[in-house]
């Protein structure tokens, strides 16, 4: 395969490892990796040496940096955990989505439940990404094989946003065996991952 260059100019970290671990995965050799900020570049030179692989990088005309990955023949294929490379940014807010219900609004429910499929499929448009987004009470019906927002969860997911729902929300609902994307999570994670955010984000 010949050598690639990945865009990662203005993604939050962990996305740029991710877009690396991926073009790994898919054969790439040796990668140009484009980044504006010095942890991402960082984790991402991290993450190819924890691998196994030669990382180098040099600062590019204008700002930002260019590391260039170059896959090994043997790479070491360390166990990867995606909490080891984040990072919080200067002026990035640790910002995190809440979706209580299952309709966006008052007064039409048909309307309100279309609303808010569109509502989540635009949340990857928007910068920063979330860290994670907590799903309770009817909320949870979002994360099933109903929703019409489980692709956009799924492509969120990919890019490092964690999903977590309620499980005491998912019982009361007989929807625990139809989960489709996320985790299961308590009242416990969901209140920590409020307390620790910078930012709370809701439709309501």
């Amino acid at each position: 395969m010949p050598p690639i260059t990945l865009d990662c100019l203005g993604l939050p970290c962990p996305q740029p490892v991710l877009r690396v671990k991926d073009a790994l995965a898919q054969g790439a050799q040796q990668i140009e990796v484009l980044i504006d900020n010095e942890a991402s570049k960082n984790n991402v030179i991290r993450f190819a040496r924890n691998q196994g692989h030669t990382a180098t990088s040099v600062d590019r005309p204008g700002g930002g940096f260019a590391v260039t990955v170059t896959a090994t023949a043997q790479p070491k294929e360390e166990p990867f955990d995606l909490d080891d490379y984040r990072c919080d940014l200067p002026g990035a807010p640790r910002m995190v989505y809440v979706i209580s219900s299952d309709s966006m609004g008052r007064g039409s429910e048909e309307l309100g439940w279309a609303l808010l499929q569109t509502y989540i499929q635009t949340i990857k448009e928007v910068s920063p990404l979330p860290e994670k987004i907590l799903f309770y009470n009817s909320g949870v019906k979002l994360v099933t094989a109903a929703s019409g927002a489980l692709e956009a969860l799924r492509q969120l997911q990919a890019q490092g946003v964690e999903i977590l729902a309620c499980g005491t929300c998912l019982d009361f609902f007989n929807l625990k065996s139809a989960i489709q994307v996320g985790q299961i999570s308590n009242m416990y994670d969901i209140m920590n991952a409020m307390a620790s955010a910078d930012k709370l984000v809701s439709p309501y």
